[in-house]
């Protein structure tokens, strides 16, 4: 059985339900932190199980007859992110799963400048500790980040941003079909994958280019001083850490750790992963 954790959050329930068009339905499961938020999926065929990575007893249900299990990365403060991670790939090997799968992310080190990829370093490291065959997805920048940052522009016709660096930004969607035929097919890749990412890496100017061909009003984007910027976000009520992590994702484009971009992605889903032009429109429609 395939195991997909957090599958209830936009990137787990998008996966389980791309597994769906590759494999049947009682071959997959849901370990998810509350049922009846999955009930969709369970009137679908998947066994849907509660799991909390805090909770060993409850993964070990959870993870039960497991020949796979993904685990989606959780959003959390570094430690407690890591020490979650370990919980989970240790229910994992618990269960008996002869292959642990885990989102990771592109440019993930022990010395990158945004502290969300040294989280997803150390847990690469816990699960090649792990004894059990292993696959980190190297996924792209998650393409609703960039347009959460854009979205005050697109009213007020400017954004202002740190300075920055070319980034990936990758669709949800693509992200969710790529682990889907990873998962399919055991053992495509072993260990991390190349850089999962859309066709173009795009600078906060490239983006300000493509919010004004989308919308047809004049998007531009203005430089903000790092310290200025992590003022107003203090000042918004954001807490310090938030801000500094925020600002390290800055520092880190910058130096370039976003900005590889690879065909396997396109390769695993068969088509060209969707661009930030489309992703634009998606949300200022509301799809």
């Amino acid at each position: 059985m395939i195991i997909v954790t957090g599958a209830t959050g936009r990137l787990g329930r998008q996966i389980v339900e791309n597994l769906l068009a590759r494999v049947p339905a009682d071959r997959i499961g849901a370990s998810v932190r509350d049922p009846r938020n999955a009930q969709e999926l369970a009137d679908l065929g998947v066994r849907v199980r509660k799991g909390d990575f805090a909770d060993p007893a409850g993964l070990a249900h959870a993870f039960e007859g497991a020949a796979q299990v993904l685990i989606v990365s959780v959003d959390k403060t570094a430690d407690e992110a890591v020490r979650l991670h370990r919980a989970a790939i240790g229910a994992a090997v618990a269960a008996g799963a002869r292959r642990v799968l885990y989102t990771s992310h592109m440019g993930a080190s022990a010395s990158s400048r945004f502290q969300p990829c040294r989280d997803h370093a150390a847990t690469e490291d816990a699960l090649r500790a792990s004894g059990v065959p292993f696959t980190a997805l190297r996924n792209g920048f998650h393409a609703d980040n960039a347009v959460r940052f854009l979205e005050p522009g697109l009213e007020s016709g400017e954004v202002a941003l740190p300075a920055d660096g070319p980034v990936c930004w990758t669709a949800h969607a693509d992200l969710a079909a790529a682990a889907a035929a990873v998962l399919a097919d055991e053992g495509r890749f072993d260990g991390p994958t190349p850089p999962l990412t859309a066709a173009r890496a795009l600078t906060f100017d490239d983006l300000a280019r493509i919010a004004t061909e989308v919308t047809g009003r004049t998007v531009t984007r203005v430089a903000a001083p790092d310290d200025a910027f992590r003022a107003g976000l203090t000042g918004r009520g954001v807490p310090a850490p938030a801000a500094d992590q925020l600002l390290g994702m800055f520092a880190a484009a910058r130096d370039g750790e976003f900005a590889a971009v690879d065909p396997t992605l396109a390769a695993l889903i068969g088509r060209a992963p969707v661009g930030m032009d489309t992703v634009l429109r998606g949300h200022i429609s509301g799809g």
